[in-house]
């Protein structure tokens, strides 16, 4: 499987606080059956978490990969970030101050969970008309998807693509949170399953539970599109339908 959102990177968010618990989230994850994790520390975040492109994060991904090697892991880790959406966003993506997953044409975003649908739109719009496809992180969670029904089938005809957390799926954000991920899968409507994972403690990058449910819950074929076939695509910056 390969994990397109997981908070590994040491020291940048409120994911893995240093080397150590970033390579305990490395091995829980290769023992999950997971081949490659791509780092998204949140970024763009105002008054929050910048993290744009810069030196340290390019020391913290050469060390976190040559460590993974060195405690010989089978893992392998692409860079990018969690990029959360505001007007601006294009001229920093395009300068590569803020990362698509891989350096795809991927971004992952994401919102204020209470931040209004036409807001939403009117930013993720921005990226399309760009040519880029966005990854919408967990819409499960924001407000304006579970009060409006028809909503994630609007993202997906503006042309964005769906990537559902795996707590959701175990209760972990909530009732809510729970029924509409249940429905994104029932109905097919999802493109990804990933950790989001935060630490080796609580919200792990551990997929192998999640592919279970997923198999259960529809079948093992959605299960390895989610988490496999899916994103093999975006690491190879192919097409995904």
């Amino acid at each position: 499987m390969v994990d397109i959102h997981c908070h590994i990177l040491p020291g940048f968010d409120d994911g893995a606080d240093n080397f150590e618990e970033a390579l305990r989230m490395a091995r829980i994850a290769a023992g999950g059956g997971t081949k490659a994790i791509i780092v998204t520390p949140h970024s763009n975040i105002p008054d929050s978490y910048q993290n744009y492109l810069d030196k340290l994060y390019v020391d913290a991904f050469k060390r976190l990969k040559a460590l993974i090697k060195e405690r010989n892991i089978p893992l392998k880790i692409y860079p990018g970030h969690e990029i959360f959406a505001t007007d601006d966003l294009i001229e920093p993506i395009k300068r590569k101050r803020l990362l698509t997953l891989c350096n795809s044409d991927y971004p992952l975003v994401e919102f204020g969970f209470r931040e209004r649908s036409e807001s939403v739109y009117r930013k993720l719009q921005l990226l399309v008309a760009e040519g880029l496809t966005p990854i919408v992180a967990h819409p499960e969670r924001y407000a304006f998807v579970s009060e409006n029904g028809s909503a994630p089938m609007t993202l997906k005809k503006m042309g964005c693509l769906l990537q559902v957390n795996k707590g959701s799926l175990k209760k972990s954000f909530g009732s809510t949170a729970y029924a509409v991920s249940q429905a994104l899968i029932i109905n097919e409507v999802a493109d990804f399953v990933a950790s989001d994972a935060h630490s080796p403690y609580m919200r792990t990058p551990y997929l192998a539970d999640v592919h279970e449910i997923i198999s259960e819950l529809h079948s093992k074929q959605y299960a390895d599109l989610l988490l496999s076939t899916n994103p093999e695509k975006v690491l190879k910056n192919e097409k995904i339908k």
